[in-house]
């Protein structure tokens, strides 16, 4: 597989990301070797540029790494932004927790940063009436059948 890897930013957030031939980070023994790789980037980036591997299936480094990530040196981890102010990152897992567990019990939730709870989702019946717009015409949609001996 083409291996990837993400470029930082000075604050260590995923700015972009880029694959390469698998040859290009494999040394003479066949080894995938991670430096031969950011010494590809740096050769034709420019040195001033820092990269990181990432990996498309997530074998490493918790997650593939995503523009807006960080990357946590000291966990070796790609981290994404925390999407509500009170939870708090789980830095073994490298995903991020909710003060309250979410229910486990087939429904499906959304959380509540206001009120700090799990609101169930509830989805409305469905209606007699079709939704959306509906034609009893014959003629596809979009095509004039207007003939020039009309005009």
């Amino acid at each position: 597989m083409a291996p990837h890897y993400a470029e930082l930013n000075e604050n260590n957030e995923v700015i972009y990301v880029i694959y390469m031939g698998d040859e290009v980070i494999t040394d003479a023994n066949g080894n995938e070797v991670e430096e031969l790789g950011i010494q590809h980037l740096h050769h034709h980036h420019g040195e001033h540029r820092r990269w990181v591997r990432t990996s498309y299936r997530g074998n490493f480094r918790g997650k593939y790494a995503g523009l807006g990530d960080t990357y946590r040196e000291d966990l070796d981890l790609f981290i994404p932004p925390s999407p509500y102010p009170s939870w708090t990152l789980n830095e073994t897992t490298g995903q991020w927790e909710a003060p309250v567990p979410q229910p486990d019990d087939g429904k499906m939730y959304s959380w509540n940063e206001e009120t700090q709870t799990w609101d169930e989702i509830v989805f409305a019946p469905p209606t007699e009436e079709p939704v959306g717009i509906a034609s009893t015409s014959t003629e596809p949609v979009g095509i004039s059948t207007t003939t020039s001996e009309e005009v």
